[in-house]
C-alpha cells in the first residue's frame, strides 16, 4: 500500500501513515499508557431461572 502524508490527530504532527489515525510515536505511547495485566474474574456459575415446569405446554388441557 501506498503512504498517505496525514495530520496526526493526537499531537498535531505530519506523518506518513497507512491509515488515518495516530501517529507512531503516539500509537506507542498510548500502548504504554493503557498496557495492563489480564486478570481471572470469578463468577457464579450459571444457573437458569424457571419461571414454568419444563413440557408445561406438553402437559396443558384444552
Amino acid at each position: 500500500m501506498d503512504l498517505l502524508t496525514v495530520t496526526c490527530p493526537r499531537c498535531g504532527a505530519e506523518a506518513d501513515e497507512r491509515f488515518y489515525g495516530p501517529c507512531t510515536s503516539c500509537r506507542t505511547e498510548l500502548r504504554a499508557k493503557f498496557l495492563s495485566d489480564g486478570r481471572v474474574v470469578e463468577v457464579a456459575e450459571y444457573e437458569p431461572k424457571m419461571n414454568v415446569t419444563p413440557n408445561a405446554v406438553a402437559l396443558k388441557d384444552d
